[in-house]
């Protein structure tokens, strides 16, 4: 009998699952490109971490907190940084998104937002019917993700981007512009990957991303799709995970 709950146990937990679904319009992102090692930082991060309470967090917006590593070198390394960040951030400006590379630097529904240095919150404006994403977790280490367009003009060639959210982060900082600060973060990207994928197959599973090693309060775990040759979203979607 021990053996059986324990296989019945077993079971019901590798059998777990969480859904979640965006709606048809274009749900906006919330992107900010931060560093430990950046004295002006700490304060965005506090204005995003300020987003977790708001009621209308994942159903109309999703925010991320992209950590860059060009800031290492003057004294403290960021544990959370990452190249691909940065270069996401690059990405943002050879588009067209931004006009410049610095932090902190906002990127709201795909371009430059500077409200955030006016004291501004954005408008979370739902964007055109693009469809619905459905991204679906399992704790055996993968997640499916589904995409319904909603329109014909939808790209056939996109990109899907997975990531894992990491929340109550805390971190003492010994050196650096932020030497003897202890400083807490949300909505950082633990870890992520990208897969080419084509609008004709529908269904994509894909295996977590592999996470920075980091005691976090709480996780979310967020899918979005991009143009092959573009950093914007255009669609979004995510919730906690359990």
């Amino acid at each position: 009998m021990p053996y059986l709950i324990a296989l019945l146990a077993l079971f019901s937990t590798t059998a777990h699952a969480v859904t979640f679904t965006s709606p048809v319009e274009q749900v906006p992102t919330v992107e900010l490109f931060t560093s430990q090692g950046c004295s002006s930082c700490p304060p965005a991060d506090r204005w995003l971490s300020r987003l977790v309470e708001h009621p209308d967090l994942w159903k109309k917006f999703v925010p991320m907190a992209f950590h860059v590593d060009y800031w290492d070198y003057i004294g403290w390394k960021d544990r959370f940084a990452d190249p691909r960040n940065s270069n996401r951030q690059r990405y943002y400006q050879q588009s067209g998104g931004i006009r410049s590379v610095y932090t902190p630097g906002f990127v709201v529904d795909g371009r430059e937002w500077r409200g955030f240095f006016r004291g501004r919150m954005p408008e979370f404006k739902p964007g055109p019917k693009v469809g619905r994403l459905h991204l679906e977790w399992h704790n055996d280490g993968h997640a499916n993700v589904r995409f319904n367009p909603a329109r014909d003009n939808i790209p056939r060639k996109l990109e899907l981007r997975l990531a894992i959210l990491g929340f109550g982060l805390n971190t003492p900082i010994g050196r650096g512009e932020n030497a003897g600060k202890a400083l807490r973060e949300d909505f950082v990207v633990l870890g992520r990957h990208r897969q080419p994928i084509e609008v004709s197959a529908m269904k994509w599973q894909l295996p977590l991303p592999e996470t920075v090693k980091a005691q976090s309060k709480r996780r979310a775990l967020v899918a979005w799709l991009t143009e092959s040759d573009s950093p914007a979203p255009i669609q979004a979607v995510g919730g906690w995970l359990p």
